[in-house]
């Protein structure tokens, strides 16, 4: 398994399963508002992930990987939205919340490590 391949694999489990979060939103104006939106952060994390994986120094690593949280953090938004107006139940969504929020952690992580190492290469 190569680097980043487990994080990977986790951004694009997340993905599906808030897709199929999307799929079980209510068929209101409201449920196809959230779900559209939802849907399109929710698919955004793992391709941008691979971008990534793929940049083309550490600050346009940093940059990429900043988008990825960003959508995460969106995604949480979202499903706070979709709990508190109980248009699907709670418990349905813990999960995801649950992944969504490690996810977070991880990425956040992964930025503040490769910027300690571009300041200290900066320094020496």
């Amino acid at each position: 398994m190569a680097k980043g391949d487990d994080i990977q694999e986790r951004l694009v489990n997340l993905g599906v399963s808030l897709v199929q979060i999307c799929d079980k939103l209510p068929e209101s104006k409201t449920g196809a508002h959230i779900a559209s939106q939802l849907l399109r952060s929710a698919t955004s994390p793992a391709p941008n992930y691979a971008e990534a994986r793929g940049a083309e120094s550490d600050g346009d690593f940093v940059h990429k990987l900043k988008v990825v949280l960003k959508e995460l953090n969106e995604c949480l938004v979202w499903l706070a939205l979709i709990e508190r107006g109980k248009l699907l139940p709670a418990d349905g969504l813990k999960k995801a919340q649950e992944d969504c929020t490690v996810s977070c952690r991880i990425i956040a992580a992964s930025i503040n490590t490769v910027k300690g190492r571009m300041k200290k290469e900066a320094a020496a």
